[in-house]
C-alpha cells in the first residue's frame, strides 16, 4: 500500500453523534487508516453469547464514508469480567505462585486451552460479521502479547502444557535426563510427570529447565496467534494480519510468531521507552525530550525482518505518556521527525495513538492527538503536516537493503537472563551497541534472524553474544566471503546449555581453531591493569 498516516480510535469511549465529526476531522488531517477494536469485547458480548456488533458495523460505516481503512483489533486482550467467572482458572499465576486478578488487561495465561478456544470464537464471530464491510482493510490479533509480563505462567495449565511439551521433544525421560544433565545434584527424574515448573526452588533450577520452559512459552505465543490468523485469512485471504510488538519485549520468539502474520508493527514510544530502559543516566538525559534515535531505528530495522519485508507502527506516541517514572513532553516537531524516521525505514503506515486523550481511566494523562476537551493537541498538527508531505512526495513504504548483517536472537536473551556469568551480560545490549557504533558511521544494517541460511548480499556480518550456533548459521556462515565479527561468548553453549565439545560453529574449514583455557568477568566499574 502507499504509505500512510494512521490513528487508534475507540468509538465505545465516545457518544456515537461524535463519530462523524471525528471520522471527517480524520480525513481532514490526512489519516487513511483507523485502528479500532482491540479492547471492546465486553461491548461486544456483554455476557455469553449476547452479542452487540451493531456498534461496531456503525463505527465502521461512519469510518468508510470518509474514505478511512478501518483495522479491526481481535478484543483477546480484554476478557471481560462473566468470561473469569466461566473459566475461574484461566488467570495466569506469577513466580511466587500467586495468581493474577481481573482488573486491568491481559489477563490471561496462555497455556488455558478453553481461554484460547474463546479467542477463537470471538474472532469466529468478528470475521464472520465484518469480513465482508467495504471500509475492512485488515486485522490485528490481540494487542501487545505479553506485556506487562504477561509470557509466562506457572499456572496447572501451563505445567500441564510443559511436561507434554517436553515428552515431545526428548521422547523419552532418559533422554531428557541426559539432555538436562540431571545428574548433577541428583536431579534424576523418572516419569515427565514428576516435572515441574522452574520457579519456587532452594536456589538456581538446571539451566536447560529454566530455558526449555521459556521456549514453552514462547510457543504457546505463536499457538495461540496462529488460531486467529487461520480464522481471519480463511475469511479474507486478501487482507493482512497484523500484531503490534514493542520495544526491548523480549520473552517470546517474534521471529516464531511472525510465522502466522502478513506484516508486523510495532509500538513505538521513544521518549516512554527510554525512560523505562536500562539506558546509562547521561543517555536518558541528553535525549530526555526525543528518545534515543538508535533504539527506535534498531526496531524498525528488526520488525522489517520480522514482517518479512512489510511493517507498520501501529502506535507513536504523540505526546506525553503515562506510565514511565517521568512524563516529559516531547520536543516541538518530534511527531512528525518520528514518523518520517518509520517511514525512511520503510514502514507502510505510522498510526498515532491515540485520536482523542481520555478524561477517564488507567491512560487518562496518556496525550492524543486531540485534548479530552476535543481541541487541537500539538502532535495533530503534524500529524496534518506529515500527511501533506506524504501526498507531495509519494516516499516511504521500501527501504534500501543495507551491507551489514546483525543477527538478533531471542534465546540468546532467555539463555543469558538464566545464568548471566556476570551482572549485566545481555545480547540485546551487545546488538544494539553495535548497531549504534555502524549507524555513526552512516552504515544501513539488516537485522537477520538466526534461522537466516544466506548472508549474500553482505559484507560484514556481525554475530555478538549468540547463545548457540543453529544449524542455519552454520550453513550460512560455510558459503560466506565477506567479514565475519563474532562477539563475545557467540557459540559458547550448546542447544542443551552446556559446553561444546570445541568453540566456533563446526565447519569443515576450522574457522576458529581455538580453546578457551580461562575465563573470568569483572565488575562493571573495574578496569584491567
Amino acid at each position: 500500500m502507499n504509505p500512510a498516516i494512521g490513528v487508534c480510535y475507540y468509538p465505545e469511549h465516545w457518544p456515537e453523534d461524535w463519530w462523524e465529526i471525528d471520522a471527517a476531522c480524520m480525513a481532514e488531517v490526512g489519516i487513511k487508516v483507523v485502528r479500532i477494536g482491540e479492547f471492546a469485547w465486553s461491548k461486544l458480548e456483554p455476557t455469553p453469547g449476547d452479542l452487540q456488533l451493531d456498534w461496531m458495523i456503525r463505527a465502521m460505516d461512519v469510518l468508510g464514508r470518509h474514505g478511512l481503512q478501518v483495522i479491526v483489533g481481535t478484543p483477546t486482550a480484554t476478557p471481560p469480567r462473566w468470561m473469569i467467572d466461566k473459566h475461574p482458572d484461566m488467570l495466569a499465576v506469577d513466580g511466587q505462585g500467586r495468581r493474577k486478578g481481573f482488573g486491568s488487561r491481559r489477563h490471561y495465561d496462555f497455556s488455558h486451552l478453553g481461554y484460547r478456544e474463546e479467542s477463537a470464537r470471538i474472532t469466529r464471530i468478528l470475521s464472520d460479521a465484518l469480513s465482508g464491510h467495504p471500509a475492512l482493510g485488515g486485522w490485528q490479533t490481540d494487542n501487545e502479547y505479553g506485556c506487562h509480563g504477561t509470557t509466562y505462567s506457572y499456572s496447572p495449565a501451563a505445567l500441564d502444557g510443559f511436561r507434554l511439551w517436553l515428552e515431545h521433544k526428548y521422547g523419552t525421560i532418559e533422554a531428557l535426563n541426559e539432555a538436562w544433565g540431571t545428574v548433577f545434584w541428583s536431579m534424576d527424574y523418572n516419569r515427565f510427570d514428576q516435572i515441574e515448573l522452574p520457579n519456587l526452588t532452594v536456589t538456581e533450577v538446571l539451566p536447560i529447565h529454566d530455558l526449555d520452559f521459556r521456549r514453552y512459552s514462547s510457543d504457546q505465543v505463536a499457538a495461540f496467534n496462529k488460531v486467529q490468523y487461520d480464522i481471519l485469512k480463511a475469511a479474507r485471504p486478501d487482507l493482512p494480519v497484523i500484531h503490534n510488538f514493542m520495544s526491548r519485549y523480549t520473552e517470546f520468539d517474534h521471529y516464531d510468531v511472525a510465522e502466522t502474520l502478513d506484516v508486523a508493527s510495532w509500538d513505538s514510544y521513544p521518549i516512554g521507552h527510554l525512560a523505562v530502559s536500562d539506558e546509562p543516566e547521561e543517555t536518558k538525559r541528553a535525549y530526555l525530550r526525543q528518545g534515543d534515535p538508535d533504539n527506535a531505528a534498531f526496531h524498525h530495522d528488526h520488525y522489517r525482518t520480522v514482517g518479512h519485508g512489510r511493517w507498520w507502527i501501529m502506535e507513536q506516541q504523540p505526546g506525553p505518556v503515562n506510565w514511565a517514572q517521568a512524563n516529559p513532553d516531547p520536543l516541538p516537531g518530534m511527531a512528525r521527525l518520528w514518523a518520517w524516521e518509520a517511514f525512511a525505514h520503510g514502514a507502510e503506515v505510522v498510526s498515532y495513538f491515540r485520536w482523542r486523550q481520555a478524561p477517564f481511566a488507567q491512560e487518562q494523562m496518556h496525550a492524543g492527538l486531540h485534548r479530552p476537551d476535543r481541541e487541537p493537541a500539538p502532535a495533530y498538527f503534524e500529524a496534518k503536516q506529515v500527511a501533506e508531505e506524504l501526498a507531495a512526495t509519494g516516499i516511504g513504504g521500501t527501504a534500501a537493503k543495507g551491507r551489514i548483517a546483525l543477527v538478533f536472537d531471542y534465546q540468546s536473551e532467555w539463555a543469558w537472563d538464566v545464568q548471566p556469568q556476570a551482572a549485566g551480560f545481555k545480547h540485546g545490549t551487545h546488538v544494539r551497541a553495535l548497531y549504534a557504533t555502524f549507524r555513526k558511521h552512516g552504515l544501513d544494517v539488516e537485522i537477520l534472524s538466526p534461522k537466516t541460511k544466506t548472508f549474500d548480499g553482505f559484507d560484514i556480518v556481525a554475530i555478538p553474544g549468540l547463545f548457540a550456533w543453529t544449524d542455519e548459521l552454520r550453513e550460512a556462515i560455510s558459503n560466506f566471503d565477506g567479514h565475519l565479527l563474532l562477539g563475545p561468548r557467540t557459540g559458547s553453549k550448546t542447544q542443551n546449555f552446556s559446553f561444546p565439545a570445541r568453540l566456533g560453529p563446526d565447519l569443515p574449514q576450522n574457522l576458529l581453531d581455538l580453546k578457551v583455557a580461562r575465563v573470568d568477568s569483572l565488575p562493571l566499574a573495574s578496569k584491567c591493569r
